[in-house]
């Protein structure tokens, strides 16, 4: 099963776009993005699960039509006067969570190796090399 923008509607919770509408095509295109970017970063597609795949996508989507510019608007009022404010966090491209990303390839959780801690007793360090 391949995400379609009926999908996504009932994801929202409204109605589907017409075929041949705007946003019927921009959400089309949104998906695509998606899986473009999947495929950039974790190669052939075909390779994964393809119902976490549907699922990665439908959420990355819906979460970029939800609000596509990733926008803020703050309204404040004093008495009398009142002031809006519109403040963007990111550039309005599809995201795609680290938690999403860890259900596609469970191995970009592993650990790197680079440090350890330990929560008690004395500090962790290398074994030192007498220089003999």
């Amino acid at each position: 099963m391949s995400v379609t923008p009926t999908d996504i509607a009932v994801e929202l919770g409204r109605p589907a776009p017409d075929a041949g509408s705007v946003e019927f095509a921009q959400w089309t295109r949104w998906i695509a993005r998606a899986r473009l970017l999947i495929q950039a970063r974790l190669g052939d597609l075909t390779a994964l699960d393809q119902a976490v795949l549907d699922e990665v996508v439908l959420l990355a989507v819906s979460a970029h039509a939800k609000n596509p510019d990733s926008a803020t608007q703050v309204d404040v009022r004093i008495d009398d006067a009142a002031t809006s404010r519109r403040y963007s966090k990111s550039s309005g491209s599809i995201q795609i969570a680290d938690e999403w990303w860890a259900l596609l390839d469970p191995d970009l959780t592993t650990a790197s190796g680079v440090g350890s801690t330990q929560m008690f007793g004395e500090p962790d360090t290398p074994p030192v090399e007498s220089w003999v």
